[in-house]
C-alpha cells in the first residue's frame, strides 16, 4: 500500500517548515484599502498610456538580458550609490533577505534585529535554519542601544538588521544608536530603507563611511509594489559575491521596463509622497484628539495606534469596510496596536470615520 500524502511530507519536508505559519495576506475585495503600506495612488491617465504603449514593445519571447544592467545604473544614479560600491536587483526586497541571509549561512552563525520589526529577517533566518536574536525596543519603540550593544558582545551576528523608518512602529532610529551598533558590529550591518521616500533622514553617508554596511531600498513604496523590485548596495566586493546566488533572470522584463519608465517620471512619484506625507500628518492629529487613543510618530507611509481594544476596533473597522492591519499580536509591546497605511485623501476621511465610529462601539 502506498503511503499517504500526510505520510509523504512527513517523511520529505523539513519539520521546521511545516511547523511554520505562512504570511498572511488579508482578503480585500470591497475594502478601503489601508493596511499593506502601499501608494494608494495609480498613475495620472496620460501616463498610464505612455506606459502601456512601452511594455507592448517588450520582448516578451525573450529572457531578461541588458536592460536589468540599465536598470541597476538607473537606480544607482537615482539612489547617489557612492564610488566603490555596486547594486543588486531583487524581486522585492524580500528575496534580498533572503539570499543575503543565504548567502550568511555559516554554522554558528547568528542574525540579530530589533523587536518589533519585519517578519521577514527572523523568518529568512528560521528557513536558513540560523539563529534569529531579536532585542526589544524600548516601550517607545526606540533602540535600547545597552541591550543590543549587549547582544552583539555575546552574540557577535553575522547580520544585523535595521529598518529606518522600521515597520510596523514607523519611526526612525536615534542616529547616536545607530552609529554605535554599526561600530560595534563584527558582521555586516543592513539599514533597510523601504520607506525613505517618506522620512526626512537616510543612511547614505553610512554607506560611505562603513565598508560594512549594505543600503538596502525598494520601489514598492515609491509607487511600484506590484512591480517587485529591490535592491541593494555595497561594496562592490561585497555585493559581488552575494550577487552569486541570484537567481540568473529574477527580474522580468515587464519589471524592469515598468521600473524604468517610473524612474523617468520621479516628478510624478515624488508628488504623491509629498501628499502621502501630508495627509500622515493628518491622520496623526486626527487619532491624537480622540480619547484613549495614542498614535506614534511616524516616518513612513504608515501610522502605528495604541487603542483601547485592537481586535474590537479591527472588527469594527472591517465591518464598515475599511481593513486596517491588527498588529497587536506581534510582540508584546505591541499591546492592542493598529498599523494604518496612509491612503488617499478620500480613503483617509473614510478610514477616520470608520476608527472613530468603531471606537465609540467599544465605549458605549
Amino acid at each position: 500500500m502506498s503511503a499517504s500524502l500526510a505520510d509523504r511530507m512527513k517523511r520529505v519536508l523539513r519539520a521546521d517548515v511545516q511547523g511554520l505559519h505562512g504570511y498572511a495576506v488579508q482578503p480585500s475585495a470591497g475594502m478601503v484599502k489601508v493596511d499593506t503600506m502601499e501608494n494608494p495612488f495609480p498613475l495620472p491617465p496620460a501616463l498610464r498610456q505612455q506606459l502601456g504603449a512601452r511594455l507592448a514593445e517588450v520582448a516578451l519571447n525573450r529572457y531578461p538580458a541588458e536592460r536589468g544592467d540599465v536598470l541597476r545604473a538607473e537606480l544607482a544614479k537615482h539612489a547617489q550609490m557612492p564610488t566603490g560600491c555596486d547594486i543588486m536587483l531583487g524581486n522585492g526586497s524580500d528575496e534580498l533577505i533572503s539570499l543575503l541571509t543565504l548567502a550568511a549561512d555559516v554554522p554558528g552563525n547568528v542574525i540579530l534585529a530589533p523587536l518589533p520589526g519585519f517578519v521577514m529577517y527572523e523568518l529568512s533566518a528560521k528557513l536558513q535554519g540560523l539563529r534569529f536574536v531579536g532585542v526589544p525596543t524600548t516601550a517607545d519603540f526606540q533602540l535600547d542601544a545597552p541591550a543590543m550593544l549587549a547582544a552583539i558582545r555575546e552574540h557577535q551576528p553575522a547580520v544585523v538588521w535595521l529598518a529606518y523608518p522600521n515597520n510596523p512602529t514607523a519611526n526612525l532610529w536615534d542616529d547616536g544608536a545607530i552609529d554605535a551598533i554599526i561600530e560595534a558590529a563584527p558582521g555586516l550591518v543592513v539599514m533597510d530603507e523601504a520607506y525613505q521616500p517618506f522620512a526626512s533622514r537616510d543612511s547614505l553617508a553610512r554607506l560611505q563611511r562603513h565598508e560594512h554596511v549594505l543600503l538596502m531600498r525598494t520601489m514598492s513604496k515609491f509607487g511600484l509594489a506590484g512591480v517587485r523590485i529591490g535592491y541593494l548596495i555595497g561594496r562592490a566586493p561585497l555585493i559581488h559575491e552575494l550577487d552569486k546566488l541570484r537567481p540568473p533572470f529574477n527580474i522580468s522584463v515587464l519589471n524592469c521596463e515598468a521600473a524604468l519608465f517610473a524612474l523617468e517620471h520621479t516628478d510624478e512619484y515624488e508628488r504623491q509622497a509629498a501628499v502621502i506625507r501630508c495627509e500622515r500628518a493628518r491622520i496623526f492629529e486626527a487619532l491624537r484628539a480622540l480619547p484613549g487613543v495614542q498614535p506614534f510618530p511616524s516616518e513612513a507611509n504608515m501610522v502605528l495606534v495604541r487603542v483601547p481594544d485592537a481586535a474590537a476596533i479591527f472588527a469594527g473597522m472591517k465591518a464598515r469596510q475599511v481593513l486596517v492591519k491588527n498588529v497587536s499580536g506581534l510582540h508584546p509591546l505591541l499591546a492592542n496596536c493598529l498599523r494604518i497605511t496612509v491612503g488617499t485623501p478620500e480613503e483617509n476621511t473614510q478610514m477616520l470615520a470608520a476608527f472613530e465610529a468603531a471606537l465609540k462601539d467599544t465605549t458605549a
